[in-house]
């Protein structure tokens, strides 16, 4: 008897801890059934715990809770041995969507069986809502930036995921299209369900309705059985079609009648198929030329771009170009397991220059190249690629007349001395790109200048 009041003692405490705490706690066996859940995952949810405890995780919240990072929607669970953390957003039971910060830890005993799961969760929907509406907010779905231009991206990601519209990305190459398409998937309804992205401009012609919509049984040779399409495989999730606008014309006219319908034929079918897809498109094409060049069907064209997306150039956002290359560097971080050198101050300085025609994609490349390139704990001008220390992509200003020295002597341009490039930097108060062109040179070739010359890389850090 005494040890069974202590058992209820114990547990009515771990309550009282639980139902104290300010995140969400929940916990179930290895066969999903919920033992743990606290007042904050009421609150959060909607649910109460007399109504979930004893209850499958999954039937309870309609789909996994965790969305597609949940380890139990295989029959063998994935056992985890180390904690996971992941956004997540759910749909609580009066039909909001919240957006949630998870852990995820596998429970262990004192001889090393499995369990089950704990996982806490904190809402962040607010806290989101009010740093987009500060514009302080740097990370949002995996996408990083703090320019005011991708703040007005984030409230768009945020807003278009609530509905079921069809969204059009466009952007030069390397802006993160898919980036975009991908968030927009994971923090809708549609998040639980697959992510298919399609390169319409990677498909052979002849086999493009197959590939999208499937084929039945000797629809052509070679069919030897039915096969389903990207449309299929995407039911009750997301089709991304990138470079939308290299679609054959004929292809055009079966997507615009799913748009209308909401079904289609397979390939030498007659059966109609209906599957519940959200639509993201993308292209870095402008529709409307292609429209007005005949390239694309204007019907299908206000079908698809119900709602835009515009991403901007990374050379018009370079407030964020230190945020993407700390973000990378860590990447790689993680990716190695070692150190990896941070860049110096010179080198952020030029790539902040630098007008980036490859755009994000580029940066992360220009990163993971220097990175191994790099012999020491800082990343400098000569560690970055041929083509970016080239410098063939920035225009530069017309040179200014040769400069005089303060004793009245020219500089002479193009080639490099201690005098001329002091005289240079002291002219133009320290600011090595306007030496670089009083000297007429590259900036890389002034950059390199001053990592093999030690007196004068001292005289240009005093500025």
């Amino acid at each position: 008897m005494k040890n069974f009041t202590h058992s209820l003692l114990d547990r009515d405490n771990l309550n009282l801890v639980l139902d104290n705490l300010k995140l969400g706690v929940i916990a179930h066996t290895p066969e999903r059934i919920i033992t743990v859940f606290n007042k904050e995952a009421e609150k959060i949810t909607g649910y109460k715990k007399e109504e979930v405890i004893g209850k499958d995780c999954h039937i309870i919240f309609q789909a996994p809770f965790c969305g597609p990072k949940c380890s139990f929607c295989k029959k063998t669970p994935d056992l985890m041995s180390e904690t996971k953390q992941y956004p997540v957003t759910t749909v609580t039971k009066e039909g909001e969507t919240r957006h949630l910060d998870m852990t995820v830890s596998a429970i262990i005993d004192n001889a090393g069986i499995f369990k089950g799961i704990i996982a806490s969760f904190k809402d962040m929907t607010d806290s989101i809502k009010l740093s987009l509406q500060a514009e302080n907010l740097s990370n949002f779905a995996g996408i990083i930036g703090k320019d005011k231009s991708m703040q007005d991206i984030f409230r768009q990601i945020r807003d278009v995921a609530l509905y079921n519209y069809p969204v059009h990305v466009s952007g030069d190459t390397g802006t993160g299209k898919e980036r975009v398409a991908y968030a927009i998937h994971d923090i809708s309804s549609y998040g639980t369900g697959a992510f298919v992205p399609v390169n319409c401009g990677a498909i052979p012609e002849g086999i493009v309705e197959s590939e999208l919509f499937g084929h039945v049984k000797g629809a052509f040779s070679g069919a030897v059985k039915e096969r389903k399409g990207r449309f299929e495989l995407a039911h009750k999730g997301t089709l991304f079609l990138d470079e939308v606008a290299e679609l054959p014309l004929k292809t055009q006219v079966k997507l615009l009648r799913f748009l209308q319908e909401g079904s289609f034929e397979k390939v030498g079918g007659e059966k109609k198929v209906s599957v519940d897809v959200r639509i993201i498109s993308a292209t870095n094409k402008n529709l409307k030329e292609e429209v007005r060049q005949g390239r694309f069907r204007e019907d299908l064209y206000y079908r698809l771009n119900v709602i835009p997306i515009h991403l901007p150039p990374l050379r018009n956002r370079q407030s964020d170009i230190p945020l993407l290359a700390a973000h990378f560097l860590k990447e790689a971080e993680q990716e190695s397991g070692n150190k990896v050198p941070d860049l110096a101050p010179e080198t952020l300085s030029f790539m902040m220059d630098y007008a980036w025609p490859g755009n994000v994609r580029e940066l992360k490349n220009v990163i993971q190249f220097s990175v191994v390139r790099s012999q020491g704990d800082k990343i400098l001008p000569t560690d970055l690629p041929m083509d970016l220390a080239g410098d063939t992509h920035i225009p530069m200003p017309p040179l200014p007349p040769p400069e005089l020295s303060p004793m009245g002597i020219p500089l002479t341009r193009g080639k490099l001395t201690i005098e001329s490039v002091k005289t240079a930097l002291t002219k133009t108060g320290g600011n090595k790109s306007k030496a670089a062109r009083v000297l007429g040179v590259g900036r890389a070739t002034l950059y390199r200048f001053l990592t093999q010359n030690e007196t004068v890389k001292d005289y240009a850090n005093r500025f």
